[in-house]
């Protein structure tokens, strides 16, 4: 019964630490796709 537990803490630690991973990945790619945009909009002005 402890080893299940032990495992199902750290697929959940696994799990967390992935999606705050993504969750920044996002981000980023946001922060990306926006700075594009200006620059593009202040080549064309």
């Amino acid at each position: 019964m402890r080893h299940i537990k032990s495992k199902s803490a750290i697929l959940a630690v696994i799990a967390a630490s992935m999606m705050i991973t993504a969750c920044n990945t996002v981000k980023g790619l946001g922060r990306d796709i926006e700075s594009v945009g200006k620059s593009g909009e202040e080549a064309i002005n």
